[in-house]
């Protein structure tokens, strides 16, 4: 088929940088954010602005949502309706969680959508390059359709189920995530303990590098911790809305997770002290 159009809700830390590789991948492209100058920047580079979310969304082939939780989806979504139609692919890349992927099956069948569960890996660098991994579940007959937005956004899509229903790729990513605010969490605390046992923490990165201890998230973020450059990559806040999914989930499937009970707590309390739109390596902060 022709190049399809896309409108992206959410113009974030994200969706900002995917907007950017949409672009540069030649494909029109709309969008929307509720703090419209976060949109602007995608607008000088050749986006056309909507009003709305109705008005983005209006004759678009793919959807694209890339927004905070589940209830901004839903309110996104429901403010979105009166442009959408049916045969649109709804490409739903927020983390969501398990049990409110729930809530957005109604909305797709109201307007007979297509909705693709496909949750995000990766933060600002990534998607700013076009390197995301892109989990995706749901119906393959509108891969010709999706694949050019992939494409566009990720270094990588892996297609784990033929249905949203089940929310195989959301489950996926908070597997994921529970690796990576696990290993953010371990950097902050190894970091803090060397500082207050005297150990300068660069003799402790060097002891580990390049061997079976060592990881480039590791280096990454204790580079983070040790610069006090908290711009943001993953927010505070976000990861604590997904260490809350991630406990929520394992919850419900009657798993007692520890660790991401004790890194969502860390990361309320670096938000308390004021670091909630800073990097999630500020949880740093919380020791």
């Amino acid at each position: 088929m022709s190049a399809p159009t896309v409108a992206l809700l959410g113009t974030g830390i994200m969706g900002a940088g995917m907007g950017r590789n949409i672009l540069a991948a030649g494909l029109e492209l709309r969008v929307w954010n509720r703090t419209a100058a976060k949109a602007q920047p995608l607008v000088d580079a050749g986006a056309v602005a909507a009003a709305d979310p109705a008005a983005a969304v209006r004759g678009a082939d793919v959807v694209v949502t890339m927004l905070g939780d589940a209830d901004d989806v839903v309110a996104v979504m429901d403010d979105a309706a009166g442009g959408l139609a049916a045969g649109q692919v709804w490409l739903q890349t927020s983390t969501v969680g398990v049990a409110p992927l729930d809530r957005l099956h109604p909305i797709a069948e109201r307007h007979d959508l297509t909705l693709l569960d496909a949750p995000v890996l990766g933060t600002r660098a990534p998607a700013e390059a076009g390197q995301l991994v892109m989990f995706v579940a749901g119906d393959p007959a509108v891969r010709a359709t999706v694949d050019p937005v992939l494409d566009a956004v990720g270094r990588q899509t892996v297609w784990v189920a033929d249905t949203s229903a089940g929310a195989a790729a959301s489950r996926l990513k908070l597997v994921a995530n529970s690796w990576v605010l696990a290993v953010t969490a371990a950097t902050g605390e190894s970091v803090a303990l060397a500082q207050v046992l005297g150990v300068d923490p660069r003799a402790f990165l060097d002891a580990v590098a390049g061997g079976p201890l060592d990881l480039p998230y590791l280096q990454n973020k204790a580079r983070t911790i040790l610069d006090g450059d908290w711009t943001p990559s993953f927010t505070v806040d976000n990861a604590a809305k997904d260490a809350g999914l991630i406990v929520d989930a394992a919850g419900t499937s009657g798993v007692r997770l520890d660790v991401a009970e004790a890194v969502r707590a860390r990361l309320h309390r670096a938000s308390e002290r004021g670091h909630g739109d800073d990097d999630m390596a500020a949880a740093y902060t919380a020791s």
